[in-house]
């Protein structure tokens, strides 16, 4: 009798148990903004940067600049500007692809941003850790800058 009872329970629990689901999450961080990234936007495919006459490929991780007849894609600034600090410079967010195939405009447009500053992503989080100290607030920033150039 006791066989029959603990194969029934058995049985049974089998029917309640859930099999387990297999999830497997991968988080890349393709296409997270640098430090060095103007704060205020939640996407960035590419920055215009007035001051080298350059733009950054956000997801590939590449500088784009003109040389020689041709655009170059490398992962370092180019070598006329290997001295110029990428945090200092002011960035156009530019959300359309290739946005050298349209150069003139943009070069065009933010000509008068050569030599501006503006508060970076960097900048933002030195900033809420500052206030969590000194203002006790919850560490969420609400710095949604308006920004310029979301082409």
């Amino acid at each position: 009798m006791k066989k029959i009872l603990f194969s029934a329970a058995l049985v049974l629990s089998c029917l309640f148990v859930k099999t387990a689901d297999a999830q497997v999450q991968v988080n890349l961080n393709v296409g997270a903004q640098p430090d060095w990234g103007p704060v205020g936007y939640e996407r960035a495919d590419y920055y215009y940067i007035p001051d080298i006459d350059a733009y950054y490929d956000v997801p590939a991780r590449q500088y784009v600049y003109y040389n020689n007849n041709s655009w170059i894609h490398s992962g370092s600034l180019p070598p006329a500007y290997s001295n110029y600090n990428i945090y200092n410079g002011y960035k156009v967010v530019v959300n359309r692809p290739n946005p050298w195939t349209n150069h003139n405009f943009y070069k065009t447009k933010y000509v008068g941003y050569k030599g501006r500053k503006q508060v970076i992503i960097r900048d933002k989080k030195v900033k809420n850790v500052t206030n969590i100290k000194v203002k006790g607030n919850n560490g969420h920033g609400h710095g949604k800058g308006k920004g310029h150039g979301k082409h």
